[in-house]
């Protein structure tokens, strides 16, 4: 088989890298291992693909901690505003929710990939399925791509879009990390971003999912790294959620440092404010369990843990609690404190932070600087953002980087044989 164009992977960034080349004239085949493309769009968002952010370029890149400098140009060139376009303008009605999260309206991931299928056969890809196994190269030119089943399909270029290694389910097995080191590219060793995390004293809370809880990391050092509220789970392994997944983020050097998370239990209350409607509850709980009285602030699965950390018993009366006990309470309430031991390994993460050096790269158009005719795009890169959005914005900027780039490498390449 002979086209201009192979793209490898078919998700956000793959997909968007061969529409944008077939667009620019090119004729384009899509490779993909799994039977239906996007399969990891579809699970984004809870499954209803938080598309984007809506917000500025330069907001964007204060929500990607990983070389936000590098995605510059792709995101100036293809800017969250411009992405909500591109998909309304391909029948995707959009809607922003809190944080500027964008959604389709229908709230279902599944008509993101249906537009982007039918858009891709407008401009007639060539989908088919199968599994990138090596590059075809001739004088350190990438000339194609070899498969798994032992076919060949030359090119004048490839655009690598393999994704990460994060939900190995979806296709993202690190393939494209093993080929892009056979041409020379080093790697920032891939871990796990937008992760749960391992914490003691957290099974007996299993299941409990708290809302509008302020949230703390700080490092070894007492750093803040981050401070958010939202919505937090306890698991039998420690804490997950919204909030610990963006938290997460900032927690990158495990090898090397330690973690600490603080919960505020209530946010909403200053510390006086709340010191007040905690003595009303136990004057008028006055000779009940102080167990039972907490029950009135918080869940009873949470009680014995905030008993425990202010060292005092269930069974003490209302009326016997004193000033530093009733402080030591507030402790509890205002900063309960969870040591984290690791992150979930990394095929529980929702993206990979490391991949591609990006000094490898070129921003303008994600070419190679090490083989020519070779592009890459999307989570393989040493790039990735916080919650919200930003990583399929990045997909969707970098695939189209590339696809341009691949195109007119193409055309560049035709100018020249003639």
């Amino acid at each position: 088989m002979e086209t201009d164009i192979v793209v490898i992977g078919g998700g956000a960034a793959g997909c968007m890298a061969a529409l944008f080349a077939a667009q620019s004239g090119a004729k384009v085949t899509l490779l993909e291992r799994n039977q239906k493309l996007g399969r990891k769009i579809y699970i984004t968002g809870k499954g209803r693909c938080n598309l984007t952010n809506a917000s500025s370029v330069q907001e964007c890149m204060a929500n990607i901690p990983r070389n936000p400098r590098f995605l510059t140009s792709a995101l100036t060139q293809f800017p969250p505003e411009e992405v909500m376009s591109f998909f309304e303008a391909l029948g995707v009605p959009l809607k922003i929710e809190r944080g500027n999260r964008v959604f389709p309206r229908s709230d279902r991931a599944s008509d993101v990939i249906d537009a982007l299928l039918m858009a891709l056969r407008r401009s007639k890809v060539n989908i088919v399925q199968g599994r990138a196994e090596a590059f075809i190269l001739q004088d350190g030119s990438v000339i194609g791509v070899k498969c798994e089943n032992g076919s060949r399909i030359l090119c004048k270029a490839v655009t690598l879009a393999t994704g990460g290694i994060s939900y190995p389910a979806t296709g993202s097995t690190g393939d494209g990390y093993r080929m892009a080191k056979a041409v020379g590219h080093t790697l920032q060793p891939p871990v796990g971003s937008l992760v749960p995390l391992e914490a003691e004293d957290c099974a007996r809370m299993q299941g409990l999912s708290l809302r509008n809880v302020g949230v703390k990391v700080v490092d070894q050092n007492g750093k803040i790294l981050y401070r958010e509220q939202g919505e937090i789970l306890f698991t039998h392994f420690g804490l997950s959620g919204p909030t610990i997944l963006s938290a997460s983020a900032h927690m990158r050097n495990f090898e090397s440092e330690s973690y600490r998370i603080y919960i505020d239990l209530k946010p909403a209350l200053e510390e006086d404010v709340l010191d007040r409607r905690l003595l009303r509850e136990l004057e008028a709980g006055a000779n009940r369990d102080l167990r039972h009285i907490l029950e009135a602030l918080e869940p009873r699965s949470l009680i014995p843990l905030i008993l425990e950390r202010s060292g005092l018993s269930g069974d003490l009366k209302g009326n016997a609690v004193t000033k530093v006990q009733r402080k030591t309470l507030m402790t509890s309430l205002k900063s309960l404190t969870f040591l984290i031991t690791k992150p979930r390994p990394v095929e529980e993460a929702i993206v990979t932070a490391g991949g591609i050096n990006v000094k490898e790269i070129s921003p303008k158009d994600m070419a190679s600087k090490l083989c020519k005719g070779l592009f890459l795009a999307g989570e393989i890169l040493d790039v990735d953002g916080y919650t919200g959005g930003f990583n399929l914005q990045i997909a969707w900027s970098t695939g189209r980087a590339a696809g341009l780039g691949a195109a007119k490498f193409c055309r560049e390449e035709e100018t020249n044989e003639v």
